[in-house]
């Protein structure tokens, strides 16, 4: 008979100092990449047991990376007699050193030292090989990265090759810090405001450093996401603010003085709004709920529907989404969105109003919503935005919806993209 094989498997050495945060940036490209996931919801697992700077380190190389990952590759097979394939752990560990040498400022010989103990066999020598070869010959990376081609193909038809242009120039810059003001007569030292109750800060500021946090003056809120709160304005009575978390817009109505019932499904999301609140001495009723089973004990004067989309319209902050959202998640972003406005709809008083929100730059999940949910509601109508009502440079479309693009406000640091639209029940 035949004994048991008992001789484990040799363990892996010890990686070296700086080796691990390269490891970990590895595990994210590849969960974004290959299992399409976000790089925020791989963080926790690729980074588990990082130190907090090494955890920082991975993201930063792997949100780089994200951001230039079609001129990376083109840099790779610029050096290479046979393409590598796209999932090849080669090109993984080369557009790791190359984003550092070349983005990130990391000396070269410390990129390379750190990424090869990612890769075993020839594929190391072959990491080694064209490293060496690209920096030998100065490669450099284009001051404006390009979209990936079926991102760049897809906003072309949709928005023209202006925004196309603006949307690789919003890569290539950090955006700024914008923060919500809680009381019209709030002020940050530094800031410039492009709206009332708005302050923005150059990228990279501290947030809990600033004056004021403490204090809870103020928070964190892209500009374009402060528009749909704005839309529905001051108000003492009662709204829902449903799909709510992380929370700006919850923090937005009830400084306006709205009673706020805060709703959505993902409680370790919710608790950034209880902090929120609890910081900025703000309250807000919270429910944990599936919205499409849950259903309020009465209407509301006011509904606020930030829905769950692809989020393309983050790609500043969230670079992840260039590459993981295909044609199939928008339509089933899009199918879920219907179903939750139409939910919405019927929580919304008489002379009420409704706004409907996604960040996201794909029509299907915005505009594309207007004339069949006024078809199948016709106790609703679309009542414009007005220009007092927005920050200025940003303009209504033609039927007074919001469209945020990729280019406006560039000049002040850009915004990123949203579409907002306000009804009002008969």
């Amino acid at each position: 008979m035949a004994r048991p094989n008992t001789r484990r498997a040799p363990e892996r050495e010890p990686d070296a100092p700086g080796v691990p945060a390269r490891r970990a940036a590895l595990k994210l490209l590849d969960a974004v990449l290959r299992r399409g996931l976000a790089l925020e919801q791989a963080l926790d697992s690729a980074a588990q047991g990082l130190a907090p700077n090494d955890r920082g380190l991975a993201h930063a190389i792997a949100a780089e990376a994200l951001r230039r990952l079609p001129d990376l590759d083109a840099l790779i097979d610029s050096a290479t007699r046979q393409r590598l394939p796209d999932d090849a752990k080669a090109r993984f560990a080369l557009r790791i050193a190359l984003v550092q040498a070349i983005a990130l400022g990391t000396p070269g010989h410390a990129a390379i030292s750190t990424v090869l103990p990612l890769v075993d066999g020839g594929p190391r020598k072959l990491v080694h090989g064209v490293f060496g070869t690209l920096m030998r010959g100065h490669a450099t990376l284009p001051d404006v990265p390009v979209l990936p081609d079926p991102v760049a193909l897809r906003w072309q038809a949709q928005w023209g090759d202006a925004v196309v242009q603006a949307a690789c120039e919003a890569i290539a810059t950090p955006p700024p810090l914008d923060l919500s003001l809680k009381t019209d007569g709030g002020t940050v030292e530094g800031a410039t405001g492009l709206a009332p109750r708005h302050a923005r800060l150059d990228p990279g500021t501290s947030v809990p450093d600033l004056p004021g946090f403490a204090e809870g003056d103020w928070w964190v809120q892209d500009l374009a996401a402060s528009i749909p709160a704005r839309l529905i304005g001051a108000g003492t009575g009662t709204v829902l603010d449903l799909c709510a978390a992380p929370g700006g817009k919850t923090l937005q109505l009830a400084a306006a003085g709205w009673q706020v019932t805060a709703v959505d499904v993902a409680e370790n999301r919710l608790a950034r709004l209880r902090e929120n609140l609890e910081r900025t001495g703000l309250s807000a009723r919270i429910v944990t709920a599936d919205l499409l089973s849950w259903s309020p004990a009465a209407p509301a004067d006011a509904v606020l529907l930030d829905a769950p989309c692809s989020a393309t319209g983050i790609f500043r902050r969230h670079p992840d989404v260039l590459h993981r959202v295909r044609p199939s998640l928008i339509a089933e972003m899009a199918e879920l969105q219907a179903k939750l406005l139409d939910r919405a709809a019927a929580w919304v008083k008489p002379g009420g109003t409704l706004v409907f929100a996604t960040c996201s730059l794909e029509p299907r999940e915005g505009e594309a919503h207007l004339a069949p949910f006024l078809a199948a509601h016709p106790e609703f109508e679309l009542v414009p935005a007005t220009a007092d009502e927005l920050p200025a440079g940003i303009a209504p479309r033609e039927d007074g919806s919001v469209r945020v693009l990729p280019g406006m406000l560039a000049d002040q640091g850009g915004l990123d993209g949203f579409f907002i639209a306000r009804f009002r029940r008969r």
